[in-house]
Parts: C-alpha cells; structure tokens; sequence
C-alpha cells in the first residue's frame, strides 16, 4: 500500500472496510509531511496495523455459552445462549453483556488457546448492559492473557476499528470498519451512556465481545447489531465500561439513585418544542410517588444547577451525561436543584433514593401452567400505576390449563380463591396447596385487574398436559 494511501486512512478517511481496495488505486494526491512522519509511514503496513491490533487482544477474547432459565412461556425452561466476552485482569475477570447471562444457572468460557472454564456473576447492570463475570481458576494456574481497555473519549468518525466475538455462536472472529458516530443516542436504551455506532459486523453471538481501535485497545464493548441488512452496529464506550466494571467489583450492582424525574432538551427535534436559552434541562414530567413528584418539580421547570453544579442537555446526546448525574447523587442525601420557573429562580429540595432492582423476580406455577412476576416500578411501571404491590401474570403455556381460561399475561393478580396476593410467596402458598388438594378440587378463581378493571376467571387444572 503506498505512502499517502496509508496517510489517509490514518488520519481517518471516512471509507468503509470494502472500500480500502478502491482507494489503493485512486490517483495519489499531493500530500506534505514532516519528512520523519513520511519515512516513519514509509515502514507501515496497513494490514501490519490491523494484525497487530488483533495480536493484542484476541488472545483474551471469550467464547461465553450460558445456561439459563426462561419463564415467559409460562413453565421454567432451561435453554442454552451464546455470546462474548473479554478477559480484562490477569486474574480472570471478564466483560460481557447483561443480557448474555441474564439469568443464567451456568456460564461456561473457552479461550482462543482452548482452556475452558466455568466462570461467576460478580454482578450486572441492564440499565448499561454490562456484566462483569470472574473465571474459576485452579490454584496456580498462569495468568490470564487479558486486553487493556482504552480511551473511548478520544475517538473520531472514521477511526478503523475492529469487532471480535463469536458471530451465530461461530466460536470466534473478527471484522473491521469505522467509527460511524461516537456519540450516538437510542431511545429507550441511553438511560446513563451513549452508544458508540460501528460498520464493523456485530451480529447474533458478538454481544459482549471487544471493539479494538488501532493501537489494541478495547474502546467499547458490542452489544447491539442488525440481522435484517445495513451495517449499524453499536458498542458501550470504554469510559461507561470503566465506571460500571468498579461498581459491580465492589458492590455487584451500580447502585444508581432515583429521583424520578423524567427530562427533555432544550431543542427537542422529535417533538419539535425548542425553549429559550442555552442552559439548563426541561423537567418533562415527573414519575408516580417519586421523590421528584414529593419535592414539589412540576413539568416545563428548567433545573440550571444541582448541588451548585451546573448542567445542560442543549439535545438528546446530553441527556444520558444529565441522568448519569443524577443517578449518582448520594441517597437519602437532600439534594439542591436550582429551577427557573415561570421566569422566577428558586431552589428545590430532593431526596433521591435507590433504584433497586431493574425488574421483579419470577416464579412458575405447574399444572397451572403459567408463570407469575413480581411488579416493578422501573420494568412495569403502567402496572405498578394501578398496584404497586403485587404480581402479574408472566407466561401462559399453550397448550395449558392457564390457556384454556380467560386469563391473560400482564393480568395483575388480586386474590387466589379468596386469599389476597401481594408476593411471590402468597402465590407459592396457594398454589401448593392447591396441588396437594387436587383430588378433592381442581378448580380455582383467580382475581385479577386487567386495564383497571377487576374480573373473576376460574382456572381448571384437572388435566395434567406435562403427562399427555
């Protein structure tokens, strides 16, 4: 490859993987170097970069399957996933995604050199998608081939990067492509972090796997491709990677605070509402029983200042650094929300408490044949409107008792013959001795709030169809 070829690509032409062939053959512009830049580019090969690069990291990349345990066909299921991940401390902690081995009873990780090992949960976060997992070693065994992560913040559109992982559960791979945008935000997915977005094939299988610059330096972690055509693909930024990997070593969960507060940018292009100024951030609206409904935050205040920090959402990009802010703030702290409302500034008191927990734990319920979830105000918060306290319907099997009445997923369950139901436990009673009471009554009444309003339906569990 010639000199000024490479200098282009270098220096972050925006050309995608395929088309590095093409600009071989483009007429060779005219270009002026430092004369010690162009003989230090000289002795480069493009393909020795990229080579070099993967060197440094595939050796630690992860081939991760996972057992788990899925309720939402309404029975417990055990089913086998596949994903990446990345080896980051000699010790054998690895990187992967939530959802890789969300649930999961067993992970299981092969090495590029073919050791295998179990491996632990230390913890994860679904609100980043990260999972920090530790492999079980024997005493004595060498250290772990383990990658370096980098410096999301220094990247650039048009950077060459590369994605590593086992793609459809291949075991493992790699492709290359740029930096397509580095601060790119997902709605419904950019609650605490952007996303960095990638033409480097990230497919079924490459979540959890590394996003390699140049230099081997992991600078993201894939969780996020397209199977139906185009080449979007989207990784964590390394600098989200850092914060979340020493708050599940120390704590196994991010212990985000909340607030409650539900934000809007300045110019918000989606909606089409833009507000003056160029400070602050628009309070939207505010959750149920939250601590910003308490403090008194009412929709169209715009907080300029937290704690006598400054802070600005100009557009949905600055929205994910805003809440990160927010969810960091110290719990059961008064914090001092500086507000301008109606033209007038004042200050609002807010005590944020813990987030708890991203979604309600699970139960199954046979010869019912369905399956029950705990309400969860961040996964379920429509449901947790009408009962904050409670279970709902979760899976119903088909073919089943459960499907043979009129009872549906995402019923929120009231009473079980008569008996109040406000956890997991109340259903587990009720349901064991329904069971051991078969011969005498196979039939029960589920009390249960569908849209608000309440019904009775009668589930009969006389037939038996894990038998039939």
């Amino acid at each position: 490859m010639k000199c000024s070829t490479l200098l282009r690509i270098m220096l972050g032409a925006c050309v995608s993987a395929g088309s590095v062939a093409a600009l071989a053959q483009a007429p060779e512009p005219s270009i002026s170097v430092k004369p010690a830049l162009a003989a230090a580019v000289q002795t480069l090969d493009f393909r020795e970069v990229i080579s070099r690069a993967k060197d440094k990291v595939f050796p630690a990349v992860v081939y991760i399957r996972a057992l788990r345990e899925n309720l939402e066909r309404g029975e417990r299921v055990s089913e086998e996933v596949s994903g990446s991940g990345v080896v980051i401390s000699p010790d054998g902690e690895v990187i992967t995604n939530w959802h890789v081995v969300d649930k999961a009873t067993r992970v299981r990780c092969l090495l590029s050199d073919g050791r295998h090992f179990d491996a632990e949960v230390l913890g994860s976060d679904k609100d980043t998608d990260l999972a920090l997992l530790r492999l079980r070693r024997t005493q004595g065994e060498d250290s772990m081939p383990h990658a370096v992560l980098g410096d999301s913040s220094t990247l650039a559109e048009g950077d060459f990067v590369m994605a590593m992982g086992a793609p459809w559960g291949l075991n493992r791979s790699v492709s290359i492509g740029i930096i397509a945008c580095v601060r790119r935000f997902l709605p419904e997915a950019s609650e605490y972090s952007l996303w960095l977005q990638t033409d480097a094939s990230i497919s079924p299988g490459n979540s959890g796997g590394p996003l390699v610059n140049t230099a081997g330096e992991v600078i993201g972690i894939n969780a996020r491709g397209t199977i139906m055509g185009g080449d979007l693909g989207f990784a964590v930024p390394a600098e989200t990677v850092r914060f979340v990997a020493s708050q599940l070593r120390t704590h196994g969960v991010v212990k985000w605070s909340w607030t409650g507060l539900q934000l809007q940018a300045l110019r918000d292009f989606n909606r089409n509402m833009y507000f003056d100024g160029t400070q602050g951030v628009v309070v939207s609206g505010t959750d149920p029983e939250s601590p910003a409904r308490r403090a008194g935050f009412l929709p169209r205040d715009r907080i300029i200042a937290v704690n006598d920090e400054p802070l600005t959402a100009l557009t949905e990009e600055d929205l994910p650094a805003v809440r990160r802010l927010l969810g960091l703030l110290p719990k059961g702290t008064p914090a001092r929300f500086v507000v301008l409302r109606d033209g007038q500034e004042l200050t609002v008191e807010l005590t944020p408490r813990e987030k708890g927990r991203g979604e309600g734990e699970e139960l199954d319920c046979p010869r019912w044949d369905l399956t029950v979830k705990v309400i969860n105000q961040f996964d379920n918060a429509d449901l947790h409107f009408y009962r904050p306290e409670g279970v709902f319907i979760y899976g119903i099997k088909d073919p089943g008792n459960a499907a043979n009445s009129d009872l549906r997923v995402r019923d929120i369950v009231v009473r079980i013959d008569g008996k109040e139901v406000k956890t997991l436990a109340d259903v587990a009673a009720i349901h064991k001795e329904a069971l051991a009471n078969m011969e005498r009554k196979s039939r029960v009444v589920f009390t249960v709030m569908r849209g608000g309003q309440t019904r009775q339906v009668v589930l009969d569990f006389a037939r038996d169809y894990k038998r039939d």
